[in-house]
């Protein structure tokens, strides 16, 4: 997916001199990987805006963009990618998943903005404690970790939400000379694209969204309750798999053990750092176990980890539980920036945390409990609250082509979500991929399924015959994989 670093004139009017109106030159640049293991060629731009949209001459922001031309130069409408997170810039996304865009790529460009506040675009990146404590402890250490990123940033981080950055995402549009574009948002990205689609329906030619998050729902708020779903179905499907319930023939005892031990119990474990090689002791809590049952349950491959995984916990052998929840915490923190994320969430769904909308008995019942949800009050008490549309929790109205994409056993955006978003939209298809986590971008045939929407923008008579064969990948029986 290479592009001609000399082409001056890109894909479906995308000029040179609309790019240095946009705020300087289209260059050619490298997208990396957030492993670090490749990176790929694109052009890159600065989209010039102001930081606080009613003050245009204050403090300018200039946000990074990317173009990543089309293979045949056929001039098809480009695809404008909406990361995750919040926090994620849609450059690390596509840099992390382009394989899974090659379809699409072929004949359209595709465009990524990181969303400002993150990635290069003036990123909001606070550093909170690699630990897991719980508990009072874990509360202090989050407002402490927050009001030194408020030191640091002030009170502008309020101009950091969902509604400048659909500014920001329309104004790029309209300096690119871009009558109508294609939208794939993925996890908060959807709220993006929702929004985009509200905001400016005339603009969406065709809309991808995976991974859907529910515009009436605050984010967050069920969060405990859908990752105990996902994970009952998780140890549910292994209870169906002859070999895998011969294997691990108390899967349920086990994990019960496992949660009952570690409720205000902790202990510490030795384990080696996956990045350094050296001995790193892990305070194995509750918090270790939700880090791992909940990011691992995001995909279906890493998923087939976890009976074998609470098996062994139980067994007394925390060391593989523990070492999944650091390298998983590492790999989140370092595609996040967390100020812009606080922004976001604390701005618009926290406040909608209304008294009521929490059955504190449901919660404690799950294995997340209320930790996570009691951190992120004790941070949105401190972090200044910025615009929020009205419109931005009522639902989507609209007759825009649109594909959903949902995983049975999400474990934070469930199909439900999807579904209800759906019924407000007149043209569109919902496809929900059996024993699939958190986003489908690159699940079986899901790719070529993208690519064939934007096409005939027909959702209805999207043919998936290529996902009828497909299944979540086979569990792990031991260390060495799965059963041959």
């Amino acid at each position: 997916m290479r592009i001609a670093l000399a082409a001056l004139l890109l894909a479906a009017s995308i000029t040179a001199s609309h790019a240095a109106r946009a705020g300087d030159a289209l260059r050619p640049c490298r997208l990396l990987n957030p492993l670090g293991t490749n990176s790929l060629p694109a052009r890159c731009g600065r989209l010039v805006v102001p930081e606080n949209p009613a003050a245009p001459n204050g403090t300018r922001l200039r946000l990074r963009y990317a173009i990543v031309r089309a293979l045949d130069g056929r001039h098809a409408t480009p695809l404008f990618v909406l990361a995750g997170g919040p926090g994620q810039a849609a450059t690390a996304l596509y840099a992390s998943a382009a394989p899974a865009f090659a379809w699409v790529h072929r004949h359209r460009d595709i465009v990524l903005l990181d969303q400002r506040g993150t990635g290069e675009s003036a990123p909001l990146a606070c550093r909170y404690p690699e630990n897991f404590d719980v508990g009072a402890v874990a509360l202090a250490q989050a407002r402490q970790a927050t009001e030194a990123c408020l030191a640091k940033y002030g009170d502008r981080v309020r101009f950091y939400t969902t509604e400048e950055a659909i500014g920001d995402l329309d104004a790029l549009r309209r300096r690119l000379g871009l009558a109508r574009i294609d939208l794939y948002g993925a996890s908060y990205g959807t709220r993006v694209a929702i929004e985009y689609m509200r905001l400016h329906p005339t603009a969406v030619r065709a809309a991808i969204l995976d991974g859907v998050v529910d515009p009436t729902q605050p984010i967050g708020a069920s969060t405990p309750l859908d990752g105990e779903r996902a994970l009952q179905r998780i140890i549910a499907r292994c209870e169906r798999t002859a070999n895998c319930a011969t294997a691990f023939p108390q899967l349920g005892a086990d994990l019960a053990a496992l949660r009952r031990r570690f409720g205000p119990r902790t202990v510490p474990v030795t384990i080696t750092d996956p990045r350094s090689g050296t001995p790193l002791t892990v305070p194995f809590s509750r918090a270790v176990l939700a880090t791992t049952f909940r990011f691992l349950s995001y995909d279906a491959d890493e998923a087939s980890l976890l009976p074998l995984l609470i098996h062994e916990g139980a067994d007394g052998d925390l060391g593989p539980l523990a070492a999944q929840a650091v390298l998983t915490t590492r790999r989140v923190d370092g595609q996040i920036a967390i100020g812009m994320q606080n922004s976001v969430v604390c701005s618009e769904d926290v406040p909608d945390y209304r008294p009521g909308i929490f059955d504190s008995a449901r919660l404690s019942e799950t294995y997340q409990g209320t930790d996570a949800l009691d951190e992120l009050r004790a941070v949105c008490a401190l972090w200044p609250r910025g615009p929020v549309d009205p419109a931005l929790h009522a639902p989507l109205r609209s007759a825009i082509p649109t594909l959903l994409l949902a995983g049975e056993d999400d474990p934070v955006t469930p199909p439900a979500q999807a579904r209800a978003v759906a019924a407000g939209l007149s043209e569109h298809r919902l496809i929900v991929l059996a024993g699939e986590g958190h986003g489908q971008l690159a699940t079986g045939c899901v790719p070529r399924l993208m690519e064939r929407f934007l096409v005939t923008r027909a959702p209805r008579r999207l043919g998936t015959e290529c996902l009828w064969a497909l299944r979540p990948a086979p569990f792990f029986l031991s260390p060495s994989g799965p059963a041959p």
